[in-house]
């Protein structure tokens, strides 16, 4: 997800020698998990790029007609300066996918760099790139398609849920 980002050349000291060393240039990366079960993937994500910032979007799926509710919305102040990186388990149906950018997009952040996530549906795919043919998907897998629920299948699930113990 970060290969093809501009990269620097700068000067570092490490405890034995100093060294120079690529950076990424420019603002640095806001990712932006959906909560909640993007959250699981943020502390990786920092692991990657330490100098990032986190936002937070809130959005649920209406269980009868899967429509993307937004409940909470809070990011840097700089965000659109940055590169934002929407980071999820799942895309599915892609309506909280397309929110998410969406809100991100309404908000400042014109520069969202990707959607990041392990498995996806075809349909949600599809439907994704359609309405956002300039964020970048990174998928792990695409599975099957979606039941009449909305969930991919195989699939995992509801992955807050299996997250987190809940129901």
């Amino acid at each position: 997800m970060t290969r093809d980002l501009p990269l620097t050349e700068v000067e570092i000291e490490t405890p034995m020698a100093r060294m120079h060393s690529a950076k990424i240039a420019g603002k640095k990366l806001v990712f932006v998990p959906v909560l909640r079960a993007g959250v699981t993937f943020v502390e990786g994500m920092l692991d990657l790029v330490p100098t990032a910032r986190v936002a937070h979007i809130g959005l649920y799926r209406e269980p009868e007609t899967f429509v993307a509710v937004e409940y909470f919305f809070k990011s840097p102040s700089d965000l659109r300066e940055r590169l934002a990186i929407v980071v999820s388990p799942v895309l599915a149906t892609a309506n909280t996918a397309v929110a998410a950018v969406d809100r991100l997009k309404e908000r400042g952040g014109k520069r969202t760099s990707g959607w990041v996530c392990l498995l996806a549906a075809p349909e949600g795919v599809e439907r994704f790139r359609g309405l956002h043919p300039d964020v970048p998907l990174w998928l792990a897998g695409i599975d099957e398609g979606l039941d009449d629920n909305g969930f991919i299948l195989p699939g995992l699930g509801d992955a807050g849920d299996r997250a987190y113990g809940t129901r």
